[in-house]
């Protein structure tokens, strides 16, 4: 057990100290790229020798951002560029900044504006992205963000190197999923609150020192008891969180203090970034090849359950619904992060999806601001209630 809790506190001190981790990479003579949401190709990063750093923003209060956003842009672009404007990423060598949304299309701009030593890589994604066209695009952008990083790192990246960094981000992947599925059979053997370190952690850490950091705590995992898992009559609550980010101080206590087990997610910020491999080389690919460049983009391809991602058959509605199935959860706990247009779309239809098949359900707004939880509080001890009765 002490193996344990050493393995949780040091993913804690680390997704709770980003600066001092990105002062270490530099400090070692490092270049890092910033990597802001969503989905950046963080392979291409690493095959180039450098480090991917994640930028999800911060709980912080957002002043000099607001000079360049509206009040209702949400909290992970807000903090994101507050955080740049006050020179907090200070040391980056670029930052890259996907176009998912129509409020990260106007991210470039002000980044460049109000962050002018920190270059720009932005990151295009084709928004018909199962589709074969869809697929070239998105690697034609990957070429482009290859040679950008190139230029950065001084280095050329063959396909070997790309190869190679794919298998790292694979073993990685693999690793998580199994940390996924070991926590599941063990419901309370974490708290909400530590499983939130492991993926947060994960933003700022190394992709070969994350996986083996990782691959420790599984081992950790599978030496203790697995737990039955009834599908009625549990002593906790047990739940499946959905959306794009959890990470909230107040939220995560929230659920820490009502003893509610997340016994797996289908959160943007946290599992669905390990769910789904790069695929293997396809011999009979026809279009622009079947370099690793558009090995990566067709990874976009098959991403399910991404509010931020086109999709048109809705299938994140299911596949929250079989989450909670398969892992006998008791409910769903669905986050939303407020000022959200694609995610706050999704919300009526997916609770009605929930409702339909019997699944119990909450919905909470929080996002990166939010400091009074008592509402917040009261709604999940109430869902608690209700999941137990």
């Amino acid at each position: 057990m002490n193996s344990l809790l050493e393995i949780l506190s040091e993913f804690e001190f680390i997704s709770a100290t980003p600066k001092r981790q990105l002062g270490a990479y530099l400090g070692q003579g490092k270049k890092v790229i910033g990597c802001m949401p969503y989905f950046c190709p963080e392979e291409l990063v690493h095959a180039a020798g450098m480090i991917p750093f994640g930028l999800w923003g911060a709980e912080t209060s957002v002043s000099e951002a607001r000079r360049y956003l509206p009040a209702f842009i949400c909290s992970i672009i807000q903090t994101t560029l507050e955080l740049g404007l006050r020179g907090v990423y200070e040391g980056l060598s670029a930052v890259m900044i996907p176009i998912l949304c129509d409020s990260l299309k106007g991210m470039d701009g002000n980044w460049r504006s109000g962050v002018k030593d920190i270059p720009v890589i932005p990151v295009a994604h084709a928004q018909n992205r199962k589709t074969q066209a869809g697929a070239e695009f998105t690697a034609s952008q990957y070429r482009k963000i290859k040679g950008r990083l190139e230029e950065i790192s001084g280095k050329s990246i063959t396909d070997n190197d790309l190869i190679s960094s794919i298998g790292a981000y694979k073993k990685r992947n693999a690793a998580v999923r199994c940390f996924i599925d070991e926590l599941a059979a063990r419901p309370g053997a974490i708290s909400p609150s530590a499983r939130n370190t492991v993926f947060k952690s994960s933003y700022f850490m190394d992709v070969e020192k994350y996986t083996a950091k990782v691959e420790e705590l599984c081992n950790c995992l599978a030496d203790m008891p697995g737990a039955a898992l009834p599908e009625t009559g549990r002593s906790r609550p047990a739940v499946v969180t959905c959306g794009i980010i959890a990470d909230n101080t107040g939220l995560l206590r929230i659920l820490d203090e009502c003893g509610v087990d997340v016994i797996d997610d289908v959160v943007t910020h946290e599992s669905l970034r390990f769910r789904y491999d790069t695929p293997d080389m396809d011999v009979n690919a026809q279009g622009s090849g079947d370099d690793s460049c558009i090995r990566l983009a067709r990874t976009i391809s098959a991403i399910e359950g991404c509010p931020i991602l086109f999709d048109p058959g809705k299938k994140r509605f299911d596949m929250l619904a079989d989450v909670v199935t398969r892992r006998k959860a008791s409910g769903a706990l669905i986050v939303l992060t407020e000022f959200c247009d694609p995610e706050e779309y999704d919300i009526v239809p997916l609770r009605k999806a929930l409702q339909q098949k019997g699944i119990k359900n909450l919905t909470v707004e929080v996002d990166q601001q939010t400091t009074d939880v008592e509402q917040i509080r009261t709604a999940i001890e109430t869902f608690c209630e209700m999941l137990l009765s």
